[in-house]
């Protein structure tokens, strides 16, 4: 698969590393964000949050829209 942002830009046919999970779309390391995300798991009735993160990787203009105000 080849990264879709690099296509539009016209750079040629970089390989994707993964898909966006937010769009969906393949994106190459240039492009790709990786966050931190929480995870929550139940523990009796209540649900408690894992100290460490995991990891969600999306692209960088789904990125910028989550950062958007």
């Amino acid at each position: 698969m080849h990264c879709f942002d690099c296509t539009q830009e016209g750079s040629g046919t970089t390989a994707g590393i993964g898909a966006c999970t937010g769009c969906g779309l393949f994106v190459c390391r240039d492009h790709a964000r990786i966050v931190g995300a929480g995870v929550q798991r139940p523990i009796g009735v209540v649900p408690r949050t894992s100290p460490v993160a995991a990891r969600r990787l999306v692209c960088a203009t789904c990125r910028t829209a989550e950062l958007a105000r």
